[in-house]
């Protein structure tokens, strides 16, 4: 997973509510667990005319031109700007994966689903709480003037706005240290590798008969 410490990104505005996991990615592209090549189809119906279908190529589909992401001055951000309930509905991981694979790597919003707002830790996103009034002064902000870029600060734990002005917000000890130092669940048993492998030998030595094949 890759560390996140601090992040200067273009930020793009999705000014609606209740964001749920469907809308994120929709659910006839959950046929994988690599957790890559999800980023395509993230916001799949707001982003196309057309109902997209598994191993489709997205070139040649019809877009909506007025959503966030399809227009220039959104290409390449790196922030999402959300509102309240973010992430709610079904507790698909694919949904930060879609998120993450194309190329967010913050989502700041009043309020996000708990399972949404737990999995973006677990796969490298940082979701970040703010008060409605400072999400709002972001969208305006953000609105307000092409290529506004938002800075995040995860080791400050602070958010600052493209004019400048700064915005403190809290997340959890032990989720901030995983983020920072890029330990997924599978990171965070691997640094007791050691112990772990001393812990096999042990019970392989004590009790070899639970290592034996069948038939032997």
């Amino acid at each position: 997973m890759r560390p996140f410490t601090k992040h200067t990104g273009l930020a793009a505005p999705l000014d609606l509510a209740n964001v749920d996991t469907d809308m994120i990615i929709p659910k006839q592209f959950l046929k994988s667990i690599k957790r890559t090549g999800f980023g395509k189809n993230l916001f799949d119906e707001l982003r196309y005319e057309d109902e997209g279908k598994p191993d489709q190529e997205c070139d040649g589909r019809p877009i909506r031109e007025e959503f966030i992401l399809n227009q220039p001055r959104y290409q390449g951000a790196s922030v999402l700007l959300a509102r309240q309930n973010f992430g709610c509905g079904s507790s698909r991981e694919h949904a930060p994966w879609a998120l993450d694979d194309y190329g967010f790597r913050a989502i700041i919003a009043p309020s996000f689903a708990d399972i949404f707002y737990n999995n973006c830790f677990k796969n490298g996103l940082l979701p970040i709480v703010l008060a409605s009034e400072e999400v709002d002064q972001l969208f305006a902000e953000v609105t307000a003037k092409k290529g506004a870029e938002v800075i995040v600060d995860l080791e400050a734990q602070t958010v600052t706005s493209p004019s400048g002005e700064v915005f403190e917000f809290l997340v959890d000890t032990f989720r901030k240290h995983c983020l920072l130092n890029g330990l997924d669940d599978i990171g965070l048993t691997l640094q007791n590798e050691d112990s772990i492998r001393r812990f096999e030998e042990k019970r392989m030595a004590n009790a070899p008969w639970l290592f034996l094949s069948r038939g032997e």
